[in-house]
């Protein structure tokens, strides 16, 4: 008999699980507590406009090409690519800059905002280039179940060279000192969960991933590839089970997961839901790993306040991606951070797939997804307090485009704190996992692989390697290429 596996959630991190094993003769089950797949990032469509609900940039496309070579497959196969450019546009207080997605223009862009930051910029990429390779192409493989894993002389060699004890903050700038090339540098951490000072310098790798591999995005929306991971699981034999969230995980000799239509017999179980969901109201209290306690004192990676909107008329002034940056990068930061309150003028991020796709809107009209980063686990999320949000960054939006809309607005939704605990069971309600910082990286994260349910694994943006599209397709390969071992052990 074959070999038998449940996987919990069909987010990204699910189906890359779901796939690798049944590539190798495993017969596996996905069960969604949602009626369509992708986790996060689900779509949704209303009156010709078709939204993407998460994940919005597509950066490492080495990654994704990696995981569908895996099984002899391109990303072409099942969705089209283009390279944005410029990359995103960035909107300071007193001008905008768009990012070039040639390198020759970028370093122009920079010299001209810094002398010598050119010359500069060559060689802080080529220090993130370096950490992209030692990281992307093989710590971030490791299940990081042990110390052991990075105790070779090669990787200890490594670890010193990544800057894994330095910070990000002083990083950036023994390189660069003008504000806007520092709010330009910096702005990839800000979604990693902790502030630059308190991020590892080694997440300059996120620099080269947006600087110099690009900007890309799969034409008809980002769910696109969602469908594409589907169509390659179902190709190798993986079942999908929607409108099933799991009630109970318990251990009788083989693996049981309820669920209210039907319990599921497995040898494995993956879970990519929400770990601390997971653990702490599908298992038995004395299979549980963490305390109470230790969930509390997580470094929790931030959570989002979101709009969906759709306008009647074309907004100028507007690139594909738009960074928000004309207010206090800092304040903001220090609000998601360090005080855990309601940002009292955000940065916010703005998406216009329309810019690129016609397929996202009708003609003639706009699609707009719009995010502020917030705190996680915040009280108080409101309609009222939505609603002021709302016009708040509308309000920025025309003033520095110079394009007036509001009045052309025909759709609007709102998702945050509330939708994230009520769809995904997230803990404190946050949108990216776990912090990466430094007590949180590799072996210090929650195990990949249960500690007393050994045929229990984890996978996830809560779990190895972390938060993001790229790191959680690798985390699904990690979980499932453990339980290949464990089968053939």
């Amino acid at each position: 008999m074959k070999p038998t596996t449940t996987i919990i959630g069909s987010g990204f991190s699910s189906l890359a699980a779901a796939t690798t094993l049944a590539s190798q003769g495993v017969d596996v089950t996905v069960l969604e507590k949602n009626s369509t797949a992708g986790g996060r990032a689900r779509k949704f469509t209303h009156q010709g406009f078709t939204f993407d609900m998460g994940p919005s940039w597509y950066w490492m496309p080495d990654v994704f090409d990696k995981y569908f070579e895996r099984f002899n497959k391109k990303t072409s196969d099942y969705y089209d690519l283009i390279r944005l450019n410029p990359s995103y546009r960035v909107f300071f207080k007193e001008e905008q800059v768009d990012i070039p997605a040639d390198m020759t223009s970028l370093k122009e862009l920079f010299e001209s905002k810094e002398k010598g930051a050119g010359a500069k910029l060559d060689r802080f990429l080529k220090d993130a280039a370096f950490k992209y390779d030692a990281g992307i192409k093989d710590l971030v493989y490791k299940p990081g179940l042990s110390i052991f894993e990075f105790a070779q002389w090669k990787v200890v060699k490594g670890l010193a060279e990544l800057d894994l004890l330095k910070n990000f903050h002083d990083f950036a700038r023994k390189y660069f000192s003008n504000p806007q090339l520092l709010s330009i540098i910096e702005f990839p951490v800000l979604f990693l969960g902790a502030m630059p000072k308190e991020t590892p310098a080694l997440y300059s790798l996120m620099n080269y991933a947006d600087l110099q591999l690009g900007t890309w995005y799969p034409m008809g929306g980002m769910n696109k590839i969602i469908e594409g991971m589907v169509n390659l699981a179902e190709e190798v034999g993986v079942k999908f089970k929607y409108d099933s969230p799991v009630e109970k995980i318990y251990e009788n000799g083989i693996m049981n997961i309820v669920t209210a239509k039907e319990t599921y017999k497995s040898d494995y179980v993956v879970g990519g839901a929400d770990y601390h969901h997971i653990e702490t109201q599908l298992l038995n209290k004395k299979n549980r790993q963490y305390s109470d306690d230790y969930w509390e004192k997580r470094t929790m990676a931030p959570s989002s306040l979101l709009y969906y909107v759709g306008v009647d008329k074309k907004v100028d002034g507007l690139k594909h991606h738009n960074l928000f940056f004309d207010t206090p990068f800092d304040e903001h930061a220090i609000e998601i951070y360090k005080t855990n309150k309601w940002p009292s003028d955000p940065l916010f991020y703005v998406c216009c797939p329309s810019k690129t796709d016609p397929t996202v809107a009708p003609e003639g009209k706009e699609n707009l997804f719009i995010l502020i980063p917030i705190a996680p686990g915040l009280s108080g999320d409101t309609e009222e307090k939505r609603k002021k949000y709302f016009q708040q960054v509308i309000g920025r939006i025309e003033k520095h485009t110079g394009s007036n809309f509001s009045e052309s607005i025909s759709y609007q939704k709102s998702y945050s704190v509330s939708e994230f605990k009520k769809d995904y069971n997230s803990y404190k309600g946050n949108a990216y996992g776990l912090a990466n910082t430094l007590r949180q990286t590799a072996f210090l994260k929650p195990r990949l692989q249960h500690k007393k349910l050994k045929n229990l694994y984890y996978t996830g943006q809560l779990t190895t390697p972390g938060p993001g599209m790229p790191p959680s397709l690798i985390s699904g390969q990690v979980a499932a290429d453990q339980i290949l071992k464990s089968i053939k052990s």
